[in-house]
């Protein structure tokens, strides 16, 4: 029995995701959220949220605007001295703020805090915060204060933009009509996007292959089977 050569296996290359300003895509369906950001400090209220659904790219600006506004990002889940302490210094983010299990008084105390002390406070979500069944009224009462800037799901071009910016990370080729063909078939996020990108770029360095449609669907195929 003759044996098969033994497939090779690629080495593990950790490749985190860029959150930088020149990493980020801007099109139509970004472009108001991306104002936003670049438009601090001059901003419409102290406390601005910042919705949108999963995957469209939220965390990204939060961290965009982090770095700009030398912001520090405090977990929804327990708001407590220390992100008083920072928001009296200055700039605040909450991520996912319309989680569960999120500290309501916490978070009232803060956006008092925040606004005392002349500061923004910058907090993303799936949601507006009417849909998010706050059971705290004056939390409910203070962000009803907050400006509101919505981040649409990602579009053609942003999902494009983005496979391409991945690859191109990767210092890996690919023919826009493979690009094309991922955007269609792939959920409608950024995290779908980077998903298959690497799933693609290991299969490929599996076989020693190009990148071709043929794989792609393959890949594809695989991901929606798993």
């Amino acid at each position: 029995m003759t044996k098969g050569r033994p497939r090779q296996l690629p080495l593990e290359l950790a490749h985190e995701e860029a959150r930088s300003r020149d990493d980020l895509v801007v099109t139509p369906a970004n472009a108001r959220a991306v104002a936003l950001v670049e438009g601090w400090p001059d901003w419409p209220s102290p406390v601005v949220v910042l919705a949108g659904p999963a995957g469209a790219g939220k965390s990204h600006l939060g961290a965009i605007w982090c770095a700009r506004a030398d912001a520090l990002a405090v977990p929804a889940g327990h708001v407590g001295a220390d992100a008083f302490a920072a928001a009296e210094r200055g700039p605040v983010l909450i991520d996912d703020a319309d989680a569960p299990g999120r500290d309501e008084r916490g978070l009232f105390h803060l956006i008092n805090t925040a606004r005392s002390a002349g500061h923004h406070l910058l907090l993303t979500a799936r949601r507006f915060p009417a849909a998010w069944g706050v059971a705290l009224p004056d939390l409910l009462s203070r962000l009803k204060a907050a400006a509101l800037v919505e981040i649409g799901e990602p579009d053609d071009m942003l999902l494009s933009g983005v496979i391409f910016k991945l690859f191109a990370d990767r210092q890996v080729a690919v023919e826009p009509h493979v690009v094309q063909f991922l955007v269609r078939r792939i959920e409608r996020s950024l995290s779908a996007a980077q998903q298959v990108v690497e799933r693609l770029d290991r299969a490929a360095l599996e076989r020693k292959a190009r990148i071709t449609r043929a794989l792609a669907a393959e890949v594809i195929g695989a991901m929606e089977a798993g």
